[in-house]
């Protein structure tokens, strides 16, 4: 796990945190001591991504194939 400390993090933020961004957990340190771990958080979907989608539909028949033949094609 990559360590750095408190000043350090502070100067150069961009490259802690796209290490974070990566995958990796850095540990921050004051004084020589452990103060904090900054860890990527897990990527979540939306509630209405993860169903499976279901196209429309009006008395069974789906309303796309309703309109292609309305439109004859």
């Amino acid at each position: 796990m990559p360590e750095t400390t408190f000043t350090d993090l502070r100067n150069h933020a961009k490259t802690w945190f796209d290490l974070v961004e990566s995958g990796q957990t850095v540990r921050v340190l004051r004084n020589g001591k452990p103060i904090a771990e900054i860890h990527p958080i897990p990527a979540q979907l939306p509630s209405w991504k993860q169903r499976p989608a279901r196209p429309l539909a009006i008395g069974g028949k789906e309303i796309s194939r309703l309109i292609l033949d309305e439109r004859g094609d």
